[in-house]
């Protein structure tokens, strides 16, 4: 296959994609300013859970190569941007990544070029921020280069759903644009939905994680009143769940993590207020509620010491798995973070175990955390333990028979009189 991509940014999103266009057959080239990452990446040394070293190998024979020269792209016939895009003081998206991708772009850019946005944004940027940062006034959309948007769907850690068959959006600036967008992703993607246009395309990945982030919203707060009503809302949602229609079952948590849906609702709550005046306001709670979550698990660690009759100040708190969901390494966003900071602000002398982070600094903390080195040990000596992600690696049974006093914030299946359930 004679065509020629390059993927700018070479994280979570980025990398597999690359790896599994080079698998049809493309030259590839992966884009990155972090020349550390591209060196240890063309050296056959992988950064991200879902890509293994052996899976980059292969990539590696099949034409991928990483780069840090933004040149690679005056001979690309196809440009997709997986930067990231944080949340920025105001509540909007930090757009400087994308900015900074674009204008790179732009000084590069040869004609006929498709060039394709998936970094998550509100509705408008790709139209009204992207594109002329890209063209930079050469080029008309639509006839001289071709330029789209497509939302990433990368659910690190999932080993059901990965780039080939998780169903891919897209929506163009103009009609080309969106039919040209869909015939390079039909190269190794199986299926493929077109959108009207860039909006409705950059909606739609908004309105999957708002969806999510109210959702479990819900299920939150309910679980802070049904605990008081002496109701189990885990058995209640178990039942719930039998109905075939009608109704899809989500689960409490100690709040929610990763960049996705902590972050990305805010981008359509802040383009809301700043367009048009008013607020979202279902958005505006689910965050109030799931921002909320880890104090709750706090109160509640709080309230299983006092019925030992320990003050939370000088007790050991064990927290398990530390990452903002199972079995990956990804911490960002984790819950376990403000859990952390709230109970060392009443004096807790806090401690974590997780077989995927050798060393933790929670965010907002100058101190580094080690990963207790005998599991056994940091169960014994724990006053409560807080499990947070229950990893394949965890044996809960084993855990639970343990004697120590858990507080369960997942609802595994730990039966043991010791393990009470958030």
């Amino acid at each position: 296959m004679s065509k020629t991509l390059v993927v700018v940014g070479q994280g979570y999103v980025g990398l597999p994609m690359a790896l599994r266009a080079a698998e049809v057959g493309l030259k590839v080239h992966g884009l990155d300013t972090n020349s550390a990452t591209v060196s240890a990446l063309n050296s056959g040394v992988s950064h991200i859970d879902d890509v293994s070293d052996d899976d980059l190998a292969a990539g590696i024979a099949n034409g991928y190569e990483a780069t840090d020269d933004p040149g690679c792209i005056a001979n690309a016939d196809v440009v997709v941007v997986c930067v990231p895009t944080p949340l920025a003081a105001e509540g909007g998206p930090d757009l400087r990544p994308v900015e900074g991708a674009a204008r790179v772009i732009g000084e590069h850019l040869s004609p006929d070029t498709l060039v394709i946005l998936e970094s998550t944004t509100y509705p408008g940027t790709t139209e009204e921020i992207f594109a002329p940062l890209v063209t930079r006034g050469r080029f008309d959309v639509g006839s001289d280069v071709f330029i789209a948007f497509s939302p990433e769907r990368i659910d690190p850690g999932n080993a059901t759903f990965g780039v080939r068959n998780t169903p891919k959006v897209v929506g163009g600036m103009t009609p080309e644009c969106t039919h040209r967008a869909r015939e390079f992703y039909a190269l190794f993607i199986d299926t493929v939905v077109e959108a009207r246009g860039a909006k409705e395309a950059e909606m739609a990945k908004l309105l999957e994680n708002t969806f999510r982030h109210v959702n479990i919203a819900l299920v939150n707060e309910m679980l802070r009143f049904s605990q008081e009503l002496d109701i189990d809302l885990w058995d209640a949602i178990d039942c719930a769940e039998t109905k075939p229609f009608g109704f899809m079952a989500f689960r409490p948590g100690p709040g929610v993590g990763g960049h996705c849906i902590p972050v990305d609702p805010s981008y359509l709550s802040h383009r809301v207020k700043a367009k048009l005046g008013y607020a979202f306001r279902m958005v505006e709670l689910a965050e109030e509620i799931n921002h909320a979550a880890p104090d709750y698990v706090a109160s509640r660690v709080w309230s299983l010491l006092n019925d030992q009759g320990k003050a939370v100040n000088g007790s050991n708190v064990l927290l398990l798995g530390v990452t903002y969901k199972p079995n990956i390494a990804d911490c960002r966003e984790s819950p376990a973070d403000p859990l952390a900071a709230r109970l060392a602000s009443w004096g807790a002398k806090v401690s974590y175990h997780d077989p995927f982070v050798p060393q933790w600094s929670p965010r907002g903390s100058a101190a580094v955390l080690t990963c207790a080195p005998d599991l056994d040990a940091a169960l014994a000596a724990a006053d409560v333990v807080v499990l947070l992600q229950p990893h394949a690696q965890y044996d809960l049974d084993a855990i639970g028979a343990s004697g120590a006093k858990i507080l369960d914030t997942r609802g595994a299946t730990m039966t043991a009189p010791t393990v009470t359930r958030l």
